[in-house]
């Protein structure tokens, strides 16, 4: 058993040689500038592959195409993050553009109102006014007692005279 195992993994190494081979002579092939120049490859005897070779050749590059691709397919787009790598930028999009609110209020003009003189309202109307406003309560209490005090001189100048008359009437 241990020989056959041997054997196989020697064919699989073989196998994976000639294709390593090939695909080398398929790079050299693409990067010589010249179309007639000959690939500087395996000798003559070696260029001889069997067909399943040239089909896993091609299989290889496909492999390797379709991986490009998806990488340049790959769309990332980025609202809020700035990637540091070159490539991933390019997906970087703008900021959302947000519409300017108009205040309805704002927007109709305030009305205007007749424009006074500013001077006018630097003095007050009337010279005494704060004077007025300081001792209004006092002056509020002394009227209330001005006012009670002419009530009662009211009632004694009316007994007074009452007296007076019934004095003079008694007497008539």
């Amino acid at each position: 058993m241990g020989g056959g195992e041997e054997e196989s993994i020697e064919a699989a190494a073989a196998a994976r040689r000639e294709r390593l081979r090939a695909l080398k002579a398929a790079q050299e092939l693409l990067n010589t500038p010249d179309d007639d120049a000959l690939p500087a490859g395996p000798p003559v005897a070696d260029s001889q592959q069997p067909q399943e070779q040239l089909e896993q050749q091609k299989e290889d590059e496909d492999v390797i195409e379709g991986e490009d691709q998806e990488e340049a397919n790959v769309n990332m787009k980025f609202r809020n993050y700035l990637p540091h790598d070159k490539q991933l930028q390019e997906g970087k999009l703008a900021p959302p553009v947000l519409p300017k609110f108009e205040d309805p209020v704002l927007a109709a003009p305030p009305p205007e109102d007749k424009k006074e003189d500013p001077f006018l309202n630097i003095a007050p109307k009337k010279p005494n006014w704060d004077l007025r406003r300081d001792v209004q309560k006092r002056l509020d209490k002394l009227e209330r007692r001005t006012q009670k005090a002419m009530s009662i001189l009211a009632d004694r100048e009316q007994a007074r005279r009452q007296s007076e008359d019934r004095e003079n009437g008694g007497e008539d």
